[in-house]
């Protein structure tokens, strides 16, 4: 049975109102300052029921922690920063992409990650 509490409550509106994927750990940090005595483990229970209804997003880009993100229904890429390793959405898609399969096959899907240093570490 799936039913609201005001821990998932507090995630939702951190994962919701975040620019960008965040960390379950990045998350508890920011939702247990809306409810205070928020438990790591009630995070990690409210996004695997946020994942499975589709609300929110997991994530998943190598030599990472696990991220997630809001479901906003629109397609975009990630960029990776190497110093902070906190993760950005870029918006936009180069379409092209799909012409680099051979011909008859079938893209379904793509991802593109692009890693570097996000604008606060590149001016360190």
């Amino acid at each position: 049975m799936n039913y609201t509490t005001k821990q998932r409550d507090a995630v939702e509106q951190v994962l919701a109102s975040s620019a960008r994927p965040l960390t379950a750990q990045e998350i508890w940090e920011l939702a247990r300052k809306k409810k205070s005595g928020l438990g790591i483990a009630t995070v990690y229970r409210a996004l695997k029921t946020l994942t499975k209804g589709s609300k929110a997003v997991l994530v998943e880009i190598p030599g990472s922690a696990p991220h997630y993100e809001w479901q906003r229904g629109r397609h975009h890429h990630h960029f990776l920063c190497e110093s902070c390793q906190r993760v950005f959405e870029l918006e936009g898609c180069v379409h092209q992409v799909v012409d680099l399969a051979p011909k008859k096959f079938k893209v379904k899907r793509h991802e593109i990650i692009l890693y570097g240093s996000c604008e606060g570490c590149a001016q360190k």
